[in-house]
């Protein structure tokens, strides 16, 4: 036999050697939708932790339906073109820039974490809270959640500041896994609109159904895309990033509060 044949494998080898196949392909694909959770640990010597970097502007500009048609800003939209939201009261004597994306896993365990902290420091008017959306992770993982998300978030706003935020809290409480694309689906974003009492209004589920505020969600995250942040959670203070994770995970929220406190001085 030539030294260039190969001995043909047997039907039970072919079928190893396939299992390894998809092992191996399975790997792949496991670190780059969950390993990306361990760069952005340890990306926290930066002082911002990125689930995902390199957003480029085909991640906010990814066609979804409804996404073509005129661009209605939601009521109490805030910043340049409407694509911020504020929360806080306006006089507060600082700002915690939030930046963040609705898929994004690493966001869901510092809104676990600190997210009732972060609020209550608003809440005093320790600071005013302005959020920077993003949609990128569509692209990365694949589906229209954080799109369909982000657009329902400004279904919400237009109810009113106080409604985006608790729908924005009861969207992080039950995000899905990030490799599904659960709040792609406007039944189920419908469905957790009921958990905020008094959101779920007929402009409300027309909104979202129909799609109103997808153009509007389209250009907040193109915003973000342009605003030199290359991840997701991103906490600046007074424009000083902070560094939210720590060896352990995200911070508490009594240590959040000893960084702000630290951070402006007090």
């Amino acid at each position: 036999m030539s030294s260039n044949q190969q001995t043909p494998l047997s039907p039970r080898d072919r079928m190893k050697q396939a299992k390894l196949q998809e092992a191996r392909s399975a790997a792949v694909r496991r670190r780059v939708i969950v390993g990306v959770s361990v760069v952005g640990a340890l990306a926290v010597v930066g002082g911002a932790v990125a689930l995902a970097v390199g957003t480029g502007k085909s991640a906010a500009d990814g066609a979804a339906p409804g996404a073509g048609g005129a661009l209605v800003v939601p009521a109490n939209a805030s910043g340049p073109d409407g694509t911020v939201v504020v929360y806080g009261k306006a006089d507060a004597p600082h700002t915690l820039k939030v930046y963040e994306d609705f898929r994004c896993p690493i966001c869901k365990n510092l809104e676990t974490s600190a997210g009732s902290t972060v609020q209550q420091l608003a809440d005093d008017g320790t600071y005013k809270i302005e959020y920077h959306l993003a949609a990128f992770l569509d692209n990365n993982l694949g589906g229209k959640g954080s799109k369909t998300a982000l657009a329902a978030a400004g279904a919400a706003l237009n109810e009113g500041v106080d409604k985006f935020k608790q729908f924005h809290d009861v969207l992080y409480a039950n995000q899905p896994d990030e490799r599904e694309d659960g709040f792609g689906d406007v039944n189920r974003i419908l469905q957790l609109a009921d958990q905020v009492p008094g959101l779920k209004t007929e402009a409300f589920t027309k909104a979202v159904t129909e799609g109103t505020y997808r153009p509007w969600a389209a250009k907040v995250a193109s915003a973000f895309n342009s605003s030199g942040v290359q991840g997701t959670p991103t906490l600046k203070l007074d424009d000083k990033a902070l560094n939210v994770f720590n060896q352990s995970g995200p911070l508490t929220g009594d240590q959040f509060k000893a960084l702000v406190k630290q951070s402006i001085g007090g």
